[in-house]
């Protein structure tokens, strides 16, 4: 990761971290600073009160932002930018100065961020307004700013992701993914926060607070790449890249109201970011992908990284180059649903917005047909996926105890058996010892790839759509297990959100409590009033592109009136 300053070994881990969060105010401007009379107009404490960001419209009452500015960071989709960025309407300058207030913004009110180099991304910017100036575009994301989690290393930087063991490590290389991003023009400018071990829903760690989400700040942003899904829902950031082992991307993108895609593992370069787990132990193998807001960016991204050959700088890379689908979509889809898992309910908004996605498909012609709770294997999934997770939880305690500082909530919670311990699928694994129970897992886990192997062989599916979560975006420390995002990384699937709806206390008035042995938060009305509802789209393994062409159609479909 690289070299650590010696001189602050015997320092406190509360010291350590006055430092760093010094070091972070210090990176924002002092015009970019947020004044008085805005901050006074929250309510406060931020995680605890409901401040609805957005609705506030705080860029555009700070004064901070030019009126440019704000039609630069609101009123494009990421393929206009790129196009204004290539033809000189927009420089890469005003564009990344644009995005790099709005960044700081969001993060004086939503903590969405660990690094920023704002000074770097403006350098970049020139230089390459000046190759633009010579006629050399040096990619096709030439200009753009990238937003990029923490995890991921670049020059200069820290990657601490949420440990205050790991502070003062400076990154003497970049990442395969930050080399690549850099070689198609890409601007970087902030790193963005996660929770300490990057195991939880809930970005929240001792060095950089908790993410809040810009909707509804008493809600959680989703994790592990909750700091990306706060920064895009802001628009401090058009594109911004996370990582997801078991919803980390989705997750995000579900409790922020941004699309987010989770490639099939190695197809996007992973490789060479910071990591606390036991190096060499991937039993469940995670991918990097895309959160943005609107559906083209994840196209454009996906298609940008996998065109530049990453296994020539990635050795985790599969060799396998972007296939250029034929444009033409069958008239009539063969959709699946997946189905709710008793363990896991729906709270009444998602149950709703997935009804009301399943009628417009309908409506739009698409054969819809059901799948059972037996037939999808969700919770027994979670049950396998909790079993490998917490395979050798030491090195992630380990990094913890080597600061001395303590576990925030969300992780202290988290520690215990998936699904309230009422396993039905993987059987007794008291006594057996790691490899053993390594290889009971892995059997367990192919029981179920082989079942959703015959689904697809016998329903001749083009696609399967379902709820990434059981719930919207939760109060904080309460989301839990995520079992219909962490199946799809279990199977290795590819899959994409996309932002559908909302929670409304009007549409969905009836509190609704877990029964004994249900896992999840309870739903109440008036807490989750207005939070962002999605729908999740996947194909089977290695089907990226189909995923992509067909969550294409279903989000034409959701936003037709």
């Amino acid at each position: 990761m690289g070299s650590i300053d010696q001189s602050n070994q015997n320092v406190s881990w509360q010291t350590k971290v006055a430092q760093k969060q010094k070091q972070c105010r210090g990176a924002i401007p002092a015009a970019w600073q947020l004044p008085s009379s805005i901050l006074e107009a929250l309510d406060y404490p931020l995680d605890k009160k409901p401040n609805r960001l957005l609705e506030m419209d705080t860029p555009r009452k700070s004064g901070i932002l030019s009126d440019r500015e704000i039609m630069i960071t609101e009123d494009y989709t990421v393929g206009e930018l790129l196009a204004k960025l290539a033809s000189g309407e927009l420089s890469s300058l005003e564009v990344t100065t644009a995005f790099s207030k709005r960044a700081a913004i969001a993060q004086q009110l939503t903590s969405c961020l660990t690094e920023m180099f704002f000074d770097q991304g403006l350098e970049r910017a020139k230089y390459l307004d000046q190759c633009r100036s010579e006629g050399k575009l040096v990619g096709p994301l030439h200009g753009l700013p990238v937003s990029i989690k923490d995890s991921f290393q670049v020059i200069g930087t820290e990657a601490s992701i949420g440990y205050v063991s790991f502070l003062g490590k400076k990154s003497e290389i970049n990442s395969p993914l930050v080399d690549i991003l850099l070689g198609l023009g890409a601007v970087l400018y902030v790193k963005t926060n996660i929770p300490q071990t990057l195991m939880t829903a809930d970005s929240d760690n001792n060095i950089f607070g908790r993410a809040l989400n810009p909707h509804n700040t008493a809600l959680n942003a989703g994790g592990s790449s909750g700091g990306e899904g706060a920064l895009v829902a802001f628009r401090g950031s058009p594109l911004g890249v996370g990582t997801d082992v078991a919803g980390s991307i989705r997750i995000p993108a579900l409790c922020c109201g941004v699309y987010g895609f989770k490639p099939t593992s190695s197809r996007i370069p992973y490789g060479g970011q910071a990591n606390p787990s036991l190096a060499g132990l991937k039993p469940i193998t995670a991918a990097a992908g895309p959160l943005t807001n609107d559906f083209e960016a994840m196209e454009i991204f996906v298609q940008a990284v996998i065109d530049a050959t990453p296994a020539t700088l990635d050795s985790t890379v599969l060799d396998v180059p972007w296939r250029r689908l034929d444009k033409e979509s069958p008239p009539q889809l063969k959709i699946g649903v997946l189905a709710e898992d008793p363990l896991y309910p729906f709270h009444p908004p998602v149950k709703r917005v997935l009804a009301e996605a399943v009628g417009k498909l309908r409506a739009a012609g698409h054969e819809i047909i059901e799948l059972t709770a037996e037939q999808c294997h969700s919770a027994d999934a979670t049950e396998v996926a909790c079993e490998l997770f917490t395979l050798a939880p030491g090195a992630a305690m380990g990094h913890i105890k080597a600061s001395g500082e303590p576990m925030v909530p969300s992780v202290a919670n988290v520690f215990g058996p998936a699904n309230a311990g009422n396993y039905k699928f993987v059987p007794s694994l008291e006594g057996v010892d790691a490899l053993h129970k390594l290889a009971v897992l892995t059997v367990k886990r192919q029981e179920i790839a082989e079942d959703w192997r015959k689904i697809w062989l016998e329903n001749k599916f083009d696609v399967v759509i379902g709820t990434p979560s059981q719930t919207t975006a939760v109060p904080h420390d309460t989301f839990g297990w995520p079992p219909y995002t962490c199946l799809l990384n279990l199977l290795d699937y590819p899959a994409c959100v996309l932002p559908f709806g909302k929670a409304s206390k009007l549409k969905d008035p009836h509190p609704m409590k877990m029964q004994p042995g249900q896992g999840g938060p309870d739903y109440n009305p008036e807490v989750l009033d207005g939070a962002p509802c999605s729908i999740q789209v996947f194909t089977s393994r290695l089907r990226d592109e189909e995923c992509l062409k067909m969550a294409r159609i279903v989000d034409g479909c959701l936003k037709q009136a």
